[in-house]
Parts: structure tokens; sequence; C-alpha cells
């Protein structure tokens, strides 16, 4: 089984998604539980379905986990 890494960002109108490991494997969403499924169940499997038809051979996954850091943005951020 290969394991991809996803990555997810705040930005100002909600979440983005995408998998550094595949090129073209992008989402978004309102809130981060839509851009994860969106991107989980929707482009990470579409992406993966294509290449696979059309013999397109995508990079082994680089990352197998991922670490989670909360913390506060820095209110000068918040005022752009």
């Amino acid at each position: 089984m290969k394991r991809y890494l996803i990555v997810i960002e705040q930005t100002s109108t909600g979440f983005s998604s995408y998998s550094p490991d595949l090129p073209g494997c992008v989402s978004t969403g309102t809130s981060r539980e839509e851009a994860e499924k969106k991107i989980c169940a929707k482009r990470l499997n579409f992406t993966l379905t294509v290449c696979d038809k059309k013999a397109i051979r995508f990079q082994k996954p680089r990352t197998t986990s991922f670490v989670r850091l909360t913390f506060p943005l820095n209110p000068i951020l918040n005022q752009r």
C-alpha cells in the first residue's frame, strides 16, 4: 500500500489541500474537514486512477506520515 502526504493549509477564504508527491492533486474547502474529505475522496483517487489508466508513472511517496502543529496566527498576518 502506498501512502501519500496530504498538506492542508488555511487560506483567507477557507482551506486548501494538496499532495506534494502528486502534481495537480489539489482541492479546497470552506473547512479543514471539507478540504480533507474532498482531496481524499475525490482528487487523490481520481489522480491515481487516471495515472494508472494512462500508464503514467508517478513518483513513489516521499513521506509516509505527518505531524499537525496548531498554534495561534500572528495578529499582524491577520490584518492583510
